[in-house]
């Protein structure tokens, strides 16, 4: 029985299509195919994916849409794959909810490395959530049902906003989070003055994580698009 993940493949250029399900039919993953925006959230809803690959350009919708759509009742990762390549394109499409966002013309071998950074994280967020209720990445804890973080043994003492910015950026490791993404999950607006805000906790959100150990990097900054959890090596491992 092949428990590959299964992709949802939403591309209405039949060349690219072939393309993507011939290499992934090549690498023994299960796949489905839609040409349309309708068609993709109705698959997503009833045979629930694992992934969805998506282009922005559809016939019927824009992808951007689609990802609004599944969001509204689903995590499951997306990957965008388009030949928009502006920056205003890609944070739109991250802001909607996108997990990753590949340009065309693009290699095969990239997309499956995107594919198996997926994977790692889904199995990640498997076994944690099948262990406990306790976020772990390095010297670094979260224990949700008490609202407490530390670092090794010593207790993170966080303002409540820098307690949910963690829990956004933990619940998201490995993922770039835009700052308008942040600003409405923090505050519900994404002006100016939330952003500039952001910047503020952050940065002390960012001095306590490394008081311990100025080595050791938590959060990567994204210059002009967001900020990003890093996955940390535990010590010893």
């Amino acid at each position: 029985m092949n428990n590959r993940p299964l992709i949802l493949v939403v591309e209405d250029d039949a060349a690219v299509r072939n393309l993507i399900t011939t290499t992934l039919r090549t690498h023994d993953y299960r796949f489905l195919t839609a040409s349309d925006g309708e068609t993709a959230v109705m698959l997503a809803s009833s045979r629930r994916p694992d992934v969805v690959l998506l282009d922005l350009g559809l016939p019927d919708t824009e992808g951007v849409e689609v990802i609004r759509r599944i969001r509204s009742w689903s995590n499951l990762p997306i990957l965008v794959i388009s030949a928009r390549s502006e920056d205003d394109d890609k944070i739109e499409a991250l802001d909607a909810g996108a997990d990753d966002y590949l340009t065309k013309p693009f290699s095969v071998e990239e997309m499956l490395a995107r594919l198996r950074v997926t994977e790692r994280r889904l199995a990640l967020m498997q076994n944690q959530e099948a262990e406990s209720a306790v976020f772990r990445n390095g010297d670094l804890s979260i224990d949700y049902a008490a609202r407490r973080a530390f670092l090794g043994e010593n207790e993170l003492r966080l303002t409540p906003i820098e307690y949910k910015l963690l829990c956004l950026l933990a619940g998201n490791i490995g993922k770039v989070l835009t700052h308008t993404f942040i600003t409405q999950k923090i505050w519900g607006a994404g002006g100016e003055s939330e952003l500039a805000s952001l910047r503020v906790f952050m940065a002390t959100l960012r001095r306590k994580l490394e008081a311990a150990d100025p080595t050791v990097r938590f959060i990567q900054t994204h210059i002009g698009i967001g900020y990003r959890m890093l996955r940390v090596e535990q010590e010893g491992v």
